[in-house]
């Protein structure tokens, strides 16, 4: 039996600690005031349907080291200012800072009338049409992309499909393998009928998703954290931080129901791109066409893309330029923990810069 010794004074000590917390907390809270997103200056170059184009403002004082542009493909679950989130985690400001020029494109929010855009809509049509705006605009042939989750994945389909275009490649926590041993979120949906789940409601709500996500760690997620909360709630710029990323987390936009049918079906349960029998718009995505430059990007603890399924993609891509770099964090502290910020996306800007 473990012998705990509790002093009554340390004890009454913390209550009331833990008290003053809350009460100061709750003034803060009150306080707090509108939550923004996205603090670097950006512009819309390009429009179609719901999607924008956005090319960001270089930082004054910052001069230009690397001509061609970077695009940055999101995933489409949650929105992409998770990438801008605030003045001191920003990875689209850390690469400005290496001297990019930084184009990202904002899905937005599909409604019923999107349900039946497929993947090929996705990667053949928007994409391929965002890439031949920056294009344009530079004058050049081919740019760089940096996809990040589900947005590496449509980018790597992308540059297998129309390597001409692609000069270098970046892909950030991305899925290849979907069947690998750790992926909790591949076992869960091994056995779920698509079919019927999209048949029945449409579009794949976000809050859906977003509570499958959170149901991954609930412990963590939904318990402890809101816990560990009452330790920051006396410091309003804390308050506003925390709250921030709730807002991200909780900013879930539903999903067109036939690109998450073909998805899931295609890449998770048939695992079809490692195995190189997905088809986009009728054309086998063969990795072996992705000849380009690719530095794959994943964090050691990320428990929704594990590791072991992103690092096989240098085994299967065409390329003899193959770099891994491991971050040591989980799926969202690759962006908004401060070591990313400092190593990261450094990182990034040099081996861009060096291509």
């Amino acid at each position: 039996m473990i012998n705990f010794q509790i002093r009554p004074d340390k004890l009454a000590e913390e209550m009331v600690d833990y008290s003053r917390k809350l009460g100061q907390g709750i003034e803060n809270l009150i306080d707090v005031g509108e939550i923004d997103t996205g603090v670097s200056a950006r512009t819309p170059v390009y429009r179609e349907d719901k999607l924008v184009l956005y090319r960001y403002d270089r930082p004054q004082g910052v001069t230009a080291s690397n001509d061609t542009p970077v695009l940055i493909v999101y995933a489409l679950v949650n929105r992409p200012y998770m990438t801008d989130i605030q003045e001191d985690r920003s990875t689209i400001r850390g690469l400005l800072e290496t001297g990019q020029d930084v184009y990202l494109i904002d899905w937005g929010y599909p409604d019923s009338s999107d349900f039946a855009l497929t993947m090929d809509d996705y990667i053949n049509g928007y994409i391929d049409r965002c890439v031949d705006h920056v294009c344009e605009a530079h004058g050049l042939d081919s740019i760089n992309i940096l996809g990040i989750c589900q947005g590496g994945t449509f980018s790597l389909c992308y540059t297998a499909l129309h390597p001409e275009k692609v000069r270098n490649l970046v892909t950030m926590v991305t899925p290849v393998d979907f069947k690998t041993p750790d992926d909790v979120l591949s076992a869960w949906v091994q056995h779920i009928d698509i079919d019927m789940l999209v048949d029945t409601v449409g579009n794949i709500p976000g809050e859906m998703l977003n509570w499958t996500f959170l149901s991954l760690k609930p412990f963590s997620l939904t318990g402890q954290k809101y816990v560990n909360m009452v330790d920051l709630l006396d410091d309003p710029k804390k308050v506003k931080n925390f709250l921030r990323m709730e807002k991200w987390i909780f900013d879930s936009p539903d999903q067109a129901g036939e690109t998450f049918r073909q998805f899931i079906k295609d890449f998770y349960q048939k695992n079809a791109l490692i195995a190189g029998e997905a088809e986009i718009g009728g054309a086998r995505v063969d990795l072996g066409n992705v000849t380009c430059p690719v530095l794959n990007i994943y964090a050691q603890q990320d428990h929704l893309v594990p590791p072991d399924a992103t690092t096989p993609l240098g085994g299967h891509i065409g390329s003899n330029d193959y770099s891994e770099l491991a971050f040591p964090g989980g799926h969202i502290g690759i962006y908004v923990s401060g070591r990313a910020q400092k190593e990261l996306t450094p990182a990034i800007g040099k081996w861009l810069n060096a291509r």
